[in-house]
């Protein structure tokens, strides 16, 4: 996991007045604050319909539910993004080090890694529900 270096630019930018506009006060609050919901407080914690997670911000594709896992914490939890959908920075708020990840288009803030997940790879994506939208995958014609 890399992580620090100097600040990412982003192909999506916006003025904190542009962002309000767009997201609901809980999305500006993760994404732009890099705020944190309350655990199990998001529908998105218990939901495991086939689908993709989505960046609320930008709508940039992130995980895939098939990566997705109940962890416990009380919040959606993934063992691995989808490629090239991720940026990751370290995070020194409340005394320690963690790794921050954030969405590579638009920066939006989605949660820490932690090296505790499941195989194969033994990380936990710990994600904000209300920085993800869901696009479930259609059903098969019958």
């Amino acid at each position: 996991m890399a992580a620090g270096g100097p600040p990412a630019k982003f192909e999506i930018t916006r003025t904190p007045a542009e962002w309000k506009k767009l997201l609901s006060p809980a999305q500006y609050h993760v994404l732009r604050d890099h705020g944190t919901e309350r655990p199990f407080s998001h529908p998105y914690d218990k939901l495991y319909q086939p689908g993709m997670y989505h960046c609320a911000g930008c709508d940039l594709p992130l995980f895939s539910s098939e990566t997705k896992y109940d962890s416990g914490t009380g919040w959606p939890s993934f063992w691995k993004p989808l490629e090239n959908a991720l940026g990751t920075k370290e995070d020194r708020a409340f005394l320690m080090l963690r790794v921050e990840y954030h969405c590579r288009r638009c920066g939006g803030h989605q949660g820490h890694v932690f090296e505790d997940g499941p195989k194969p790879t033994g990380l936990r994506y710990c994600n904000n529900g209300a920085a993800l939208t869901f696009v479930a995958r259609p059903k098969a014609p019958t």
